[in-house]
């Protein structure tokens, strides 16, 4: 993980002023030790300490909401994966009490012995709860819905930590479970300020930019902020991309009094030890409070504008990527970058497909400045789209079909295709060095200017054209103005209608992008988009 993602620990307790303006906004992390420490929920809460008994008696005539499990101790919080039972405090006191009682809790963590009255409420327990309890998100505090606030009660043993007091609170709520519990991968919508008051929570962090690993769900679903990786064992078949998933994270330890800042849209799972008991505060960062309705649309294109760029570049690398490993010792030498010349004589004959070349001295001299590796590369280039061109009877390629038609939106080659991956022409576009790559399509202005329109024009695929014009910015980058205008018009001289030629290029990034927009929808929104409509 980016060491600049990883979670900050402070040992005291920042002002507000410093929360607010030094660790809030960055949207990272952070831990702070013993902050909540005096609250004196961390003595009377406490389970193996009269705790229970303290909970039964302030709020045990609650009635509230917990998540059911009956397959095991992991709680899947996506509505489709759980179940949620109405019960009272009390009888989930009184389940705790039990497993008190019978488990190895009081061995391992050296509690008290139960009082006689303990003891009694067990043995009045008219029924056990078929399954696992865990009390999620039970509100202690809700400004949306003061009425449904089951835990109101306890807020008089705890304390709005001193560094949020100016933040506005959406929430504050209630967690506790019996026996040890996992709850899945998931992030929130609000900044979430996580207390431990007993046990032992172990939490697990990785930033938004990790969602593909994470394999949201559907955006448009009611599970929306939840991953579909399975926490026991992952999916390597289903989710392939999971493979990366512990090495994109970080685990945080949390006891009673330390404090946890998880920022709005860090997916986080957490494990919870035997009766552990947290309280948590949400409010809304500034940044979503100061978003404006009639901005979303334009926000919405600016953020895809911004990912379908970046996936643009990982497509290409990933595919570069997947050459090497697939090319090895010789193979691999006609792919390498030509920056340097190499050792090896080519003349003049090494190049018998020379078609109607123009100013036949100054395309010679062109030639003869190459680097050997460009002048390999002129060779490939032009054996590639004559060997096609034969193979196709494409010689008449001015009414023939287009090999590669990139201007049918329709015809989205996918990106783990052998034919994306393997495509020789954008593969060695890939490797040679800008300027190089300018004197290649001189010469071959100059000495093939039919090959290099039938390229450009019938062979040339998205990820080629995305490519080309790739080098074309570096070029622009290197070079005059008077330069790059001189190039350009004589690359579009061989073309006897310039516009289609730009079109033709143009139809092929746009195609490029579209894949990687469909890869941005799947990796971020959960969204597998067909082909697009005509």
């Amino acid at each position: 993980m980016d060491s600049s993602l990883l979670a900050r620990r402070f040992d005291e307790r920042p002002s507000p002023a410093d929360f607010s303006s030094k660790i809030e906004p960055t949207n990272v992390p952070a831990v702070f030790h013993d902050a909540v420490k005096e609250w004196r929920a961390i003595t009377r809460w406490n389970p193996f300490d009269g705790g229970l008994d303290y909970l039964e008696e302030r709020a045990g005539s609650a009635v509230l909401e917990a998540m059911l499990s009956r397959s095991g101790h992991v709680f899947y919080g996506d509505i489709r994966s759980h179940e949620r039972v109405p019960i009272s405090f009390s009888t989930f006191i009184t389940s705790c009490k039990k497993f008190l009682q019978t488990s190895d809790a009081r061995s391992t963590s050296a509690p008290p012995v139960m009082s006689l009255a303990a003891s009694a409420c067990l043995e009045d327990a008219s029924s056990d709860i078929l399954g696992e309890l865990y009390v999620a998100q039970v509100p202690i505090l809700n400004l949306e819905d003061k009425e449904r606030c089951p835990l109101r009660i306890l807020a008089e043993d705890i304390q709005t930590p001193i560094f949020l007091q100016t933040s506005t609170l959406a929430s504050i709520n209630f967690w506790m479970n019996m026996a040890k519990s996992r709850s899945s991968t998931h992030y929130d919508p609000h900044h979430n300020l996580l207390c431990m008051v007993s046990g032992c929570k172990k939490v697990v962090l990785w930033p938004p930019s990790a969602c593909p690993i994470l394999y949201p769900m559907p955006v448009y679903g009611e599970a929306s902020n939840h991953s579909a990786v399975s926490i026991e064992k992952p999916d390597l078949s289903l989710h392939p991309r999971a493979v990366h998933y512990e090495e994109s994270s970080q685990k945080i330890i949390l006891r009673p009094g330390d404090v946890l800042f998880i920022p709005e849209g860090w997916f986080h799972q957490v494990d919870s030890d035997d009766l552990t008991i947290a309280v948590n505060f949400w409010w809304k960062s500034d940044m979503m409070s100061n978003m404006v309705e009639h901005m979303d649309a334009y926000y919405l294109r600016r953020i895809l504008n911004r990912l379908v760029a970046k996936e643009m570049v990982s497509i290409i690398l990933r595919q570069n990527q997947t050459l090497h490993e697939q090319t090895s010792g010789s193979s691999m030498e006609k792919y390498q970058p030509c920056s340097e010349a190499t050792e090896g004589n080519h003349g003049s004959d090494h190049y018998k497909l020379r078609d109607n070349p123009k100013e036949n001295g100054k395309s010679n001299g062109i030639l003869q400045q190459l680097e050997p590796c460009g002048l390999d590369m002129v060779h490939e280039l032009v054996s590639l789209v004559h060997d096609a061109m034969n193979s196709n009877n494409l010689n008449q390629a001015a009414t023939s079909k287009d090999l590669i038609d990139t201007t049918d939106k329709n015809k989205i080659v996918e990106e783990s295709s052998p034919m994306f991956v393997n495509d020789r022409i954008a593969n060695i576009l890939s490797t040679v060095e800008p300027l190089i790559l300018r004197s290649i399509l001189l010469a071959m202005v100059q000495n093939f200017p039919r090959t290099l329109e039938a390229l450009i024009l019938y062979m040339l695929s998205p990820k080629g054209a995305e490519v080309l014009t790739r080098k074309f910015d570096e070029m622009d980058q290197q070079t005059n103005k008077e330069a790059q205008t001189e190039f350009y018009r004589l690359f579009y001289s061989v073309f006897d209608d310039q516009f289609a030629a730009m079109d033709v290029i143009l139809n092929g990034k746009e195609s490029f992008a579209f894949q990687a927009f469909k890869n941005v929808l799947d990796n971020y929104a959960g969204v597998h988009l067909g082909r697009p409509n005509k």
